[in-house]
This record gives C-alpha cells, sequence and structure tokens, in this order.
C-alpha cells in the first residue's frame, strides 16, 4: 500500500482521460451547457472532497481494513478462505452497500439535499462522476469505512474496490455512445452509460431507478430497474428543474445548494 497514492492517480486519471476523449469523439447527448461552465465547479467540489476524506482517512479505507486485521475483528477476520473468494466476496458485499447507501441519499431528506449536488448537473458525463458536495464523501467515507470494519474485509480487497469504484463511475457517467446491441451485453454484468443516464433524469420516477455504480445485479433483484427513458436517451431533460444555468454551477453555488430550497 505504499504506492497506493499513485496507483489511485494513475487509474483515475488514465481512465478520465480515455473517457473525456470518447466523448468528444463519440458524444451520447449534446450538453445542455459547455464543460467551460460545468467542470470548474464540479472540479473545485471534487478537490475539497478528496482533501477532506484524506485529512479524515489519511489511508482510506484499507486503513480501516488493517486496523480491523491487527484486533482480530470482523468476519473475513475470523475464516479461512481461498484469496479469489474473499477478494470475491468482498467486492459484492462493498458494491451492495454502495448501492444501499445511494437508495439512502436518495430517501432521506438531508441526505438528499447532499446527493442533489450531483443531481443538479444539468449535463451528464466523465466530470459528473466527480461531482459530490464534500458533506456527501464525508458521509459516503463513513458508510464504507463501517462496512469494512464489521465485516474485516482485507485491505487489499478494500483498497481494489476503491480505485475500481472510482473507474466505474467515470465509465457510467460517460457521455459516450456505445452500441445499443453492446450495452445491451454490458449491462448484463456491469452499470453502463444508458443504464445509468436514466437515474439523471429530472422526473423521479425515472431518478428513482438503476442506482447501481458497479454491478447491475442490485437494481434488478430490488425492482428498481428501468431499461430506457420514457423520452429517449437524446431528448430526456437531465438533472433538476431548477439549477440549471451556468452561474449555478460555480464552486460556491455548489457548496450551499444543500441549504437552500428549490425554488420550484
Amino acid at each position: 500500500m505504499n504506492h497506493d497514492v499513485f496507483i489511485r492517480i494513475g487509474v483515475f486519471a488514465g481512465v478520465f482521460a480515455a473517457l473525456a476523449a470518447l466523448e468528444v469523439l463519440a458524444p451520447r447527448r449534446d450538453a445542455a451547457l459547455p464543460r467551460v461552465e460545468r467542470w470548474p465547479g464540479a472540479t473545485a467540489i471534487f478537490v475539497a472532497g478528496a482533501a477532506l476524506g484524506r485529512l479524515v482517512l489519511p489511508a482510506g479505507l484499507a486503513g480501516i481494513a488493517l486496523f480491523a486485521d491487527q484486533i482480530g475483528f470482523g468476519l473475513f477476520n475470523l475464516i479461512s478462505a481461498p484469496v479469489w473468494l474473499v477478494g470475491l466476496a468482498a467486492f459484492v458485499l462493498l458494491d451492495l452497500s454502495v448501492w444501499g447507501q445511494h437508495v439512502l441519499m436518495h430517501r432521506v431528506p438531508i441526505l438528499w439535499r447532499m446527493h442533489r449536488v450531483h443531481h443538479s448537473d444539468p449535463h451528464i458525463d466523465v466530470m459528473t462522476a466527480l461531482r459530490f458536495h464534500p458533506a456527501e464523501i464525508l458521509v459516503s467515507l463513513v458508510w464504507k469505512g463501517a462496512v469494512v470494519f464489521l465485516f474485516g474485509i482485507p485491505a487489499w480487497a478494500a483498497f481494489f474496490f476503491e480505485v475500481a469504484l472510482n473507474a466505474f463511475a467515470q465509465f457510467n457517467h460517460a457521455n459516450w455512445h456505445i452500441s445499443p446491441a453492446v450495452d445491451r451485453v454490458l449491462r448484463w454484468l456491469v452499470v453502463t452509460p444508458d443504464m445509468h443516464r436514466v437515474h439523471h433524469s429530472v422526473e423521479r420516477r425515472e431518478a428513482n431507478r438503476n442506482f447501481g455504480f458497479c454491478l447491475s445485479v442490485w437494481d434488478r433483484m430490488f425492482r428498481v430497474y428501468k431499461d430506457q427513458p420514457d423520452a429517449g436517451h437524446r431528448d430526456m431533460l437531465i438533472g433538476q428543474h431548477d439549477w440549471r444555468s451556468s452561474g449555478d454551477q460555480t464552486p460556491a453555488e455548489l457548496l450551499v445548494q444543500p441549504l437552500k430550497t428549490p425554488p420550484s
């Protein structure tokens, strides 16, 4: 784990650059606002959230995992199983926990106010994957940290999941046109951009569907899966009915948005 920062940054930067390029070469939708009006604010709160997370948990989830291992706490520290099975079980468990957290962010009013910053983006692209309020980042860290500790998930598995989750989030937010035939096959296992885009609809009946980030099975299992948006991917309205102007995308406005009540 000595080089964890370099691995995180390397994977993040590589995935981000590749998807940003694909969005230019093969975009799925036209942007409601140009990047120059959306990306600076999202970048600012992403940096603030990353700094807060590093301050609260310098070693990330792996640090919590190492502590649980030292005191012999948690299910995985009490059983003996093949490494591949432990890794697979840990990934599935953490992915389910993130899915459950995401549902709560929509269901609990105070949590929705934080999460609404993510959904108030009037367009969806790779940068939207990073657009989370710092308060939500903190809530997410506590939630995932509790799961890692209670189940004694190994440090290497927790680290791998963090890196994979970041990459998957960028992938399924990307404004990238993927062949419908390829999309149909992929979404049986993972969340695709077309699948997740439904979740960013202004229509609540659609925004409360397709909560997954990595594995697509949970939405089908818990019957909140929606195949396509009613208006189609090119015509659907993304985001919220409010906070759609360029002035709503500044760092200051994004930071204080959870304190505001929607005008409409």
